[in-house]
């Protein structure tokens, strides 16, 4: 008779020459998403923090009005970049889309540092939108499936953090590695990341278990699921597949009480997206318009992008116990104030309050229109809501830079901000009414 100890199931197996997988900590995602994401935040804000000496290059032949255009670029590439991500996600999965998206964007910064004239500088931002606009919806999707259940919405406050702390990145290059070296050289930098991230992406970055379930391999997609310490996927949490599937799950948000829910969501979303991207791009040549030196100009990017990452912080917690509907209408109609008060030639440290106060509204106001949808939509249509408010309010990022550099063409800097004052009145009256109507469970 053996005295030798019973062997537990991990001993067995590795005196069977089988070592089990070692679990892996949902950490490692969001730690990749966050660094992805801050990527996306610096390649954004990079334009506006270097407009300045973009426009004073005799040699590139950059204008407020040109400017503009080649801002509207980048956002309409990120929004052609959205719309391809879906299909490109059913076909390839949401790993590869997101390295492919990294790879993109990187190389479009380089096309821009390497641009001769306004035509191939405007080129390269259309590329870089292009990989910048399937990164941010895959992210938020992979950190919120690889979340803990009870702390999915405190890990996607988290990620959307790292886009301010690449705003302030890149306003930080703007103040320093292009002062020193020339515009040029921050897009070169913008470029070197990818040398890091891209490996460590297809070295560490899992699969998504709901997209390989929706691809047919079960088996896989439980096994991952088991790895990583998740619930099993069901199909019900598997994205609908197919153009066609996206199209049908589209006209169904329309039915019922979504029939004025849905178009004052997206609505809010425009207005958002408009607030967000036309004042970063325009925001460092709007108070160098305004009378400001170049270097304060510049560093009030870097103000408002700190003033975002405490917004991300503060609405969250605010929003458990008011709603986020409430709290995005509230900030919508602070950031309006905000913007009217920069219409006065005010003293800089009072100027970068303001300004900071208004970064804490004006991004997190977005983020809680997101934060709407489950309130708005069924648990089956989340997806699709979620999808399509952030497809349409793309349409707001690609009017909001252009609109700017109408306007200051124009040389009328102060109905810049009496523009994005009236987006953000018309955001707090659209979530407003969007929050109305009924849940439907």
């Amino acid at each position: 008779m053996s005295i030798a100890p019973a062997l537990s199931g991990q001993q067995a197996a590795a005196a069977a020459g089988h070592r089990p997988a070692r679990r892996r900590r949902p950490l490692v995602v969001l730690a990749l998403c966050w660094l992805v994401v801050l990527l996306d935040g610096m390649d954004v804000n990079v334009y506006g923090a270097v407009m300045p000496r973009m426009l004073a290059d005799p040699g590139l032949g950059l204008t407020s009005a040109t400017a503009g255009t080649v801002g509207s670029w980048t956002t309409f590439g990120m929004l052609v970049g959205a719309l391809a991500a879906g299909n490109l996600t059913d076909w390839t999965g949401r790993r590869p889309v997101l390295v492919g998206g990294t790879l993109l964007f990187s190389a479009g910064s380089a096309l821009c540092a390497a641009a001769q004239g306004v035509e191939a500088f405007g080129l390269g931002r259309f590329v870089t939108g292009l990989g910048l606009g399937g990164v941010m919806p895959v992210c938020l999707s992979m950190v919120m499936e690889f979340a803990p259940g009870a702390r999915a919405a405190l890990t996607a406050g988290a990620l959307m953090t790292s886009y301010h702390v690449g705003g302030m990145l890149a306003t930080g290059l703007g103040l320093t590695l292009a002062a020193d070296s020339g515009w040029r050289a921050v897009f070169w930098a913008g470029a070197v990341p990818a040398l890091v991230a891209v490996p460590l992406l297809l070295w560490l970055l899992p699969e998504s278990p709901a997209v390989l379930l929706a691809k047919g391999r079960t088996a896989e997609a439980r096994k991952l699921a088991h790895r990583y310490g998740l619930r099993p996927p069901h199909t019900t949490t598997a994205p609908a597949a197919g153009a066609r599937a996206r199209w049908h799950t589209a006209i169904a948000l329309f039915h019922g009480t979504g029939r004025r829910a849905t178009p004052l969501l997206w609505a809010a979303s425009f207005c958002g997206l408009l607030l967000v991207y036309g004042v970063s791009t325009w925001l460092p040549q709007l108070m160098r318009a305004a009378g400001y030196g170049p270097t304060s100009s510049v560093a009030f990017l870097l103000v408002i992008n700190a003033g975002g990452i405490v917004g991300m912080l503060i609405a969250g917690t605010v929003a458990t116990r008011f709603g986020a509907a409430r709290v995005s209408a509230l900030w919508f109609l602070l950031t309006a104030a905000g913007a009217l008060l920069l219409t006065l030639r005010l003293p800089l440290p009072v100027t970068y309050v303001i300004v900071a106060a208004t970064g804490i509204w004006l991004f997190s106001a977005q983020v809680m229109v997101y934060a709407t949808v489950p309130t708005l939509y069924p648990a089956p249509q989340l997806s699709a809501a979620l999808g399509w408010a952030t497809g349409v309010g793309r349409l707001g990022a690609v009017l909001g830079p252009a609109l700017g550099g109408a306007v200051i063409a124009h040389g009328a800097h102060q109905w810049a901000f009496i523009t994005f004052a009236a987006a953000g009145l018309t955001g707090a009256l659209t979530i407003h009414l969007a929050a109305k109507t009924p849940h439907r469970a």
